[in-house]
């Protein structure tokens, strides 16, 4: 049941994406700054109360219609899961983007390639040569293949119904509008707020990320250049600090540029005119625009190799 839903929400995504996709999310990220403006003090206690108050409706709700649904008509619940599914995951959430990128820097014309990388990141650009543009662009496409699609799958298939998909989902979102960056000197009062009462989402969603990021990052390596990707996975991945993402994109980052043969992270000019420097991760060269399609097609080989075990774990439990 779950790969069968699992292979039409990807099919129905590709055949044509979910226009009110972002919309939906949006209204979950309002109902989140409503909880915020009702609840944060400061502490990391009410930002409990609001992560439980924020994720637990939507939950509650995709698994209870999922039972309900199930005890009338099984093939309703199947149903159910698709459009849950193709609500929440998919490719074209972020293939848009990576190709605008892509077909920019083959045509040789940085700035279109910068604009869409910005609107993609939602990071100005600045002054990113080809090399930077597409490193950005690998750095991206990886972690949102994760996000949107192997963390959800994963969840999808632990927890009963589209429980867990929607659970993950709301965890990033979270984890995002309440990041409260705290950097350098920015320590206003209201930064550092955030920061604190954002502490439980940030806590909710390190440990939803530990078990599909590793799975994810041993995909990468089994589709890829296997001792490369385990080297960078053992000896890069805790580099990666909180402000770069944290421990589990540098676990899927590194054993992605690892299996691709590509190093990612490393210094990147800013506006502002001071580079940000961040580890470095992987092993090779920097990419260039003509690696792009290697990246993607490392994400679609892992997703073939879960949907196969997937598909074997199923027939082995169907087996009398």
């Amino acid at each position: 049941m779950n790969v069968i839903a699992i292979l039409a929400a990807l099919g129905l995504e590709q055949w044509r994406a979910f226009r009110w996709r972002a919309a939906i999310e949006q209204l979950f990220v309002r109902y989140a700054r409503t909880l915020e403006r009702k609840l944060n003090g400061g502490s990391a206690e009410q930002g409990s109360v609001a992560t439980l108050a924020a994720v637990a409706p939507p939950v509650l709700i995709a698994a209870g219609v999922y039972f309900a649904l199930d005890a009338v008509l099984p093939p309703l619940a199947l149903v159910w899961n698709v459009a849950v599914l193709y609500l929440l995951m998919g490719f074209r959430r972020f293939s848009h983007a990576y190709t605008a990128v892509e077909a920019a820097l083959k045509a040789n014309d940085l700035n279109a390639a910068r604009r869409a990388l910005a609107a993609w990141r939602g990071v100005a650009a600045g002054e990113l040569s080809s090399g930077d543009i597409a490193k950005l662009a690998i750095e991206r496409g990886l972690m949102d293949s994760y996000r949107q699609v192997f963390a959800t799958m994963f969840w999808f298939a632990v927890l009963p119904g589209p429980a867990g998909a929607v659970l993950y989902r709301a965890a990033v979102l979270l984890a995002q509008e309440w990041r409260g960056e705290v950097k350098g000197a920015d320590t206003t009062p209201i930064a550092l707020s955030r920061s604190v009462f954002g502490r439980p989402a940030r806590a909710l969603l390190w440990l939803l990320d530990w078990i599909p990021a590793r799975l994810t990052a041993l995909s990468f390596a089994i589709v890829g250049d296997f001792e490369d990707a385990a080297f960078c996975w053992r000896t890069q991945a805790k580099s990666w600090s909180d402000e770069t993402g944290g421990e589990h994109a540098g676990i899927v980052l590194a054993s992605g540029a690892g299996a691709l043969g590509i190093q990612v992270g490393g210094s990147i000019p800013t506006l502002g005119g001071e580079p940000h420097v961040r580890p470095d991760l992987g092993l090779g060269d920097t990419p260039e625009a003509d690696l792009l399609p290697s990246a993607v097609g490392l994400v679609w080989r892992a997703l073939v190799l879960w949907l196969l075990l997937m598909l074997l774990l199923t027939l082995a439990n169907w087996a009398p």
